[in-house]
């Protein structure tokens, strides 16, 4: 009888009947509470973005939901793929993946890309207009995860150095774009990775030292347009009343209007489809930046407080999935998808209440937008990933 000798350290593989009762499988450790919320809130924003485009009177449009409803279904279907495929590949690859993100932004800088509002952020792709900094945000925090692992233990002044060095390209290459917003998340995500992998609390201090003053310079510089340092300030000044605020009252309409919209929505609502600011499109940029005040007004501070709280289980379970990592490197992703939830989501509702800049940030899975709606499945796929492979 012939035997079979194995090299040592060698896997033995698993009859397929042990297969099926493995405890360890990834598919048998699926955060299915994560999922649910994801697919709650993406439903609830798919409502909201066809209750902010239909129109006030019939007939009807349905061209934007069925796009976002055609969005979801990409981002699952990306989601999916990303979460087949063992996370600690993407630690090997990570060099090329932040690469790719980069080189795709870049393009946009180059006769390919198309402008906007004065912003030149997309690529025009006949059918789909996509945004390569919101799917750079994801392959940044794989690469800078990649690099942090790598970078085992403590790490050192020049380590340090080195993570701010690969950290700064796509944030300066996003800024050329014209994308203030985006590159916050991006200044949001750095100082996370940062902490979470050990750097030293004197650097992590001179570093937001610098980041003030960076962001001080950039405001006050002419580096910014005049329309979008109005839209950085106006939330401090929003209760002036003299020359200065008549002077800003273009960037301030939004906030008003957004203001208003939430007001009417009092405890329980307009109804769907019954909120007079929403239905008759008062607030600009509705559908994506200021998607909260249509959820606000035809669902008041319940509805509002129904989607927190979705928004609040996902960053819960993110945490606990970086808490449950075996290893640095899915703990690293994880913080970072955490921190760019963490960022977007009280920036765009804070914004809405006029308590925090208006900047050009989506709220997760809500807001209308077909990159930023992929690069978060992706982001949470991630995140499943890293949970579901804890055992093996």
């Amino acid at each position: 009888m012939s035997t079979v000798t194995r090299r040592p350290g060698a896997r033995v593989p698993r009859q397929l009947g042990s297969l099926r009762r493995d405890p360890a499988a990834p598919w048998r450790n699926l955060d299915w509470v994560l999922i649910v919320a994801v697919l709650l809130i993406a439903g609830v924003g798919l409502l909201m973005v066809f209750s902010t485009s239909r129109g006030a009177s019939p007939p009807y449009h349905y061209g934007k939901a069925a796009k976002q409803l055609l969005y979801i279904v990409m981002g699952i279907v990306a989601g999916t793929v990303v979460l087949v495929v063992d996370y600690r590949h993407y630690r090997d690859w990570a060099p090329f993946i932040y690469g790719a993100g980069l080189a795709m932004s870049l393009i946009v800088l180059t006769p390919l890309g198309s402008s906007h509002l004065g912003a030149q952020r997309w690529i025009d792709l006949g059918m789909f207009q996509l945004q390569p900094s919101e799917i750079a945000k994801v392959t940044f925090i794989v690469g800078i995860s990649g690099l942090a692992a790598h970078f085992r233990g403590e790490p050192t002044f020049a380590r340090t150095v080195a993570l701010l060095a690969v950290s700064g390209v796509p944030i300066l290459v996003v800024l050329a774009q014209g994308d203030l917003g985006t590159a916050l998340v991006f200044v949001a995500m750095v100082p996370t990775i940062l902490w979470i992998g050990g750097t030293k609390g004197r650097y992590l201090l001179v570093l937001a030292i610098l980041a003030v003053a960076a962001g001080a310079a950039i405001v006050t510089s002419g580096t910014l347009k005049q329309y979008q340092r109005d839209r950085l300030t106006v939330f401090v000044t929003q209760s002036d009343t003299g020359v200065a605020a008549q002077h800003r009252q273009g960037a301030a309409y939004n906030l008003d209007q957004a203001k208003i919209a939430i007001g009417h929505g009092g405890v329980w609502g307009r109804g769907l489809f019954s909120a007079s600011q929403t239905r008759t499109g008062q607030v600009p940029e509705q559908d994506t930046d200021f998607i909260f005040t249509a959820l606000a007004e035809q669902f008041g501070f319940a509805g509002g407080a129904v989607l927190l709280a979705l928004l609040a289980t996902v960053v819960a379970r993110v945490l606990r999935a970086a808490q449950l990592a075996r290893d640095d490197f899915g703990a690293y992703l994880c913080a970072g998808v955490l921190a760019m939830f963490l960022f977007q989501i009280f920036e765009n509702i804070g914004m809405t209440m006029g308590i925090m800049p208006i900047t050009g940030i989506p709220l997760p899975f809500v807001s209308y937008g077909g990159s930023s709606t992929l690069a978060n499945f992706i982001a949470v796929a991630l995140v499943l990933n890293v949970r579901a492979r804890r055992f093996v």
